[in-house]
């Protein structure tokens, strides 16, 4: 497969570690030097890639949406903090008849702690004598707060509960990303806690969404499709 990476920083560069490791080829990289490039200029460019992967910024991704769909291009969006542009975003794939799948956390082991969570959730529906929570806390570089994989979070954790889920972060030194969902009651609490050591999950997890939507077309999420993502075939 050939694979374009739209953003070569720490994410893109290990995405591309990994992608050449399961023998797939980096056919194109793109990155701040091009952010001033047109849609149709960037279309050109990733003609002839089976798929692109986007560790970018949040700005750049209608564009990059864009440019991808005009390509025939399949889209693999890593990138946070442009879902307020969503509806847009998915207007411009669909009526390109193109495919983008796009994830808050590509993590696998996140997307197990969000079934996880869910589960936990539903057990709490009905016994009001605990209160849910959720922290979440990263290095001081990353922009969004709260992260999306904790606005996710909040999304599992209130359709199982049916009430609302208050949501704290912190953003200091060189924290790991953490993500917990907690109860608290005056009798005891009880917390989950996804915590990443590395990258290497989410480079994983985008590099199966990419091999998963070649040849198909839609707009996607990638916790609602991972069941299917991890069958095997």
């Amino acid at each position: 497969m050939k694979i374009a990476l739209i953003g070569y920083g720490a994410m893109g560069q290990l995405v591309g570690d990994l992608a050449g490791r399961r023998g797939h080829e980096i056919a194109l990289k793109l990155d701040i030097a091009d952010a001033g490039r047109s849609v149709a200029e960037l279309a050109e460019l990733l003609r002839g890639c089976d798929a692109a992967i986007d560790f970018s910024i949040a700005e750049a991704v209608p564009k990059n949406a864009e440019a991808c769909a005009a390509a025939g291009v399949a889209l693999v969006v890593g990138t946070t903090g442009w879902t307020s542009q969503i509806d847009s975003v998915r207007r411009i794939v669909d009526g390109a008849g193109g495919a983008m799948i796009y994830g808050a956390n590509f993590s696998i082991g996140v997307q197990i702690f969000y079934r996880i969570a869910a589960r936990a959730a539903e057990l709490f529906r009905n016994v009001d004598s605990y209160d849910p929570f959720i922290e979440e806390a990263h290095h001081k570089r990353k922009r969004d707060a709260p992260s999306g994989t904790a606005l996710q979070l909040e999304k599992v954790a209130e359709q199982q509960l049916g009430r609302e889920v208050p949501v704290s972060s912190t953003r200091a030194g060189y924290i790991p990303g953490t993500h917990r969902l907690g109860f608290d009651s005056a009798a005891d609490q009880i917390r989950i806690t996804h915590e990443a050591r590395s990258r290497e999950g989410f480079a994983a997890g985008a590099l199966m969404a990419s091999e998963w939507i070649v040849g198909r077309k839609g707009f996607y999420e990638f916790s609602e499709v991972f069941d299917e993502i991890i069958k095997p075939h």
